[in-house]
């Protein structure tokens, strides 16, 4: 039987918690030809504006059991093919990717009044360009995807640390190499909706979508 203080929400005023946005609109004049150059004006604008690692994206899948997960990750290169980002594939979400590559990311630029969804396909980067991504990271970054080995069960954080200082022992004077068992993925979008928020709650969503041979069409949705 519930407690009479588990009736009770942790927060008390959480409905009444609301903002209304203002800064800005976003009309289907404003948009560039293709999504990436358009996700590329707005991260300028992101950086410009001083959010906190602008990069973070979530990343979001559907494990072998068709659960859904999601987790912050750092975009390390935008391309014209699309967004690249680096993990162990041994993860949970390389788990999930090896089963569905289909993935969501959301750049949340909350200080802007801004996100920016992505749906598409993420497919496996070769080993070379993974390699020479691997080699310009800091050492200690290196070192950790060595120790890591990413969403297994750890006994604790001193065997976390015990295995890191193992690796530092293990690569000593040396480069340390890529693990086995990292790498990186291209996702490949197939829609990218631009969401600006306005006051009223009566927000723009401007969304390109893949029209199956090499454009891109544009579509508003309500908010």
């Amino acid at each position: 039987m519930a407690s009479a203080d588990s009736a009770h929400p942790i927060h008390r005023d959480l409905a009444g918690l609301r903002e209304d946005y203002a800064r800005a609109g976003l009309a289907e004049a404003d948009l560039a030809p293709d999504p990436l150059a358009m996700f590329g004006r707005w991260f300028d604008d992101a950086v410009a504006g001083g959010i906190h690692e602008p990069n973070a994206m979530v990343v979001a899948t559907v494990d072998p059991d068709g659960a859904p997960s999601a987790r912050i990750v750092l975009l390390k290169e935008l391309t014209p093919e699309g967004f690249v980002f680096y993990t162990n594939h041994g993860s949970r979400k390389g788990a999930a990717l090896a089963h569905e590559a289909r993935c969501s990311l959301l750049f949340p630029w909350h200080p802007l009044e801004r996100q920016v969804r992505v749906d598409g396909v993420a497919e496996l980067l070769d080993r070379d360009t993974v390699a020479a991504y691997f080699a310009v990271r800091p050492r200690s970054s290196q070192l950790g995807a060595w120790a890591s080995h990413q969403s297994t069960v750890v006994g604790s954080r001193a065997d976390l640390e015990a295995a890191y200082v193992e690796a530092e022992a293990r690569f000593e004077g040396g480069e340390v190499p890529v693990p086995e068992e990292w790498g990186g993925y291209l996702v490949r979008p197939s829609a990218v909706e631009f969401w600006q928020g306005r006051t009223g709650r009566l927000h723009d969503r401007l969304v390109y979508r893949a029209d199956g041979s090499g454009g891109w069409v544009t579509e508003r949705l309500a908010p």
